[in-house]
């Protein structure tokens, strides 16, 4: 029997219906596994596969992030990881971020060995890191070192002049919210933010000389901000030695009795399943919006920093 117009319009209708709906589904089931998965990985952390080495990667800035602290933090307290490798390729971070990870790594430390893989660049904060370990691996041309501290702000009064606009201010002291890019650097200001890069500067150098064992006064000759790369480092001692996963391997099997046997497992923060983060298995789906959810907001760069930063601008 033939369906006359309005019979095919309301067919047409209840099929795009149960289409939106399926596709609904669908989705709540995947949201639901992403999340059963999180937290599956997140109370089930290192429970299988019996022995293992971890590895995390310290990529891009340094600035203490929580996921990753509590990471290593979880790493530290997880009987079946042997060991932990720190491969690292980062021009550096916040002085206070890199010291947040530098004593998350020696807690660790204190229980299992621990060994940091050069890649790129470990410079600045990477290069705390770095000294974090027990052991520190590089290639022949890996960039490391830059020991020091930075402190900088722009100032934007003859622009502001240029195009007549102009400030006031009413503060409690004279070096309340100094440097302030809105009004001529006073010489006050500047020797205030000298003595906070001093002060964070000693800190590095002293912890320099306490990780790689030598003299205060060798370690400020080598700390005059300079990038060194690994051939120079290990000649430098500021790095043990030349290589990659083989020596890793060799030096924890000597030193530590951890054999080849024990497989070296990657570890990312809000791990899913297979090892994937959450928000990897999100965008796995296509469902990069949900992703951008999961990664939440990023924390602006502030403060003291100990980052490699060429200048590009002779000023």
């Amino acid at each position: 029997m033939p369906l006359d117009a309005q019979e095919v319009v309301d067919r047409r209708r209840l099929t795009r219906r149960l289409s939106r709906w399926r596709l609904a589904a669908l989705a709540l089931v995947i949201l639901l596994v992403l999340v059963v998965a999180g937290f599956v990985a997140r109370n089930s952390f290192g429970a299988f596969g019996g022995e293992q080495i971890a590895r995390v990667q310290i990529t891009g800035l340094i600035t203490g992030d929580r996921k990753t602290l509590d990471l290593i933090n979880r790493i530290e307290k997880n009987d079946n990881i042997r060991a932990l490798i720190l491969s690292i390729d980062s021009p550096g971070g916040t002085t206070a971020g890199s010291e947040e990870l530098f004593n998350a790594v020696r807690k660790v430390a204190a229980k299992k060995p621990v060994v940091a893989d050069l890649g790129t660049l470990a410079a600045s904060g990477g290069y705390i890191a770095a000294i974090s370990a027990d052991h520190i691996v590089a290639r022949r041309n890996t960039l490391t070192g830059s020991i020091g501290v930075i402190f900088q702000w722009a100032n934007v009064t003859r622009l502001l002049d240029n195009v007549g606009v102009s400030f006031s201010t009413v503060k409690s002291a004279p070096l309340k919210a100094e440097p302030n890019p809105f009004t001529p650097d006073s010489p006050e200001a500047i020797a205030a933010m000298k003595v906070l890069v001093e002060d964070s500067y000693d800190w590095f150098v002293g912890l320099v000389a306490e990780r790689r064992g030598m003299e205060e006064t060798r370690a400020r000759q080598l700390a005059d901000g300079r990038l060194y790369t690994g051939k120079q480092a290990v000649e430098n001692g500021l790095i043990d030695e030349l290589g990659g996963e083989e020596e890793i391997r060799a030096w924890l099997a000597k030193e530590h009795e951890i054999g080849d046997e024990i497989p070296i497992r990657d570890m990312a923060p809000d791990a899913g399943f297979a090892g994937m983060s959450v928000q990897a298995v999100a965008r796995l789906f296509g469902m990069e919006r949900l992703a951008g959810l999961l990664a939440g907001p990023q924390a602006p760069i502030s403060g003291l920093v100990a980052v490699w930063e060429p200048q590009m601008v002779d000023r």
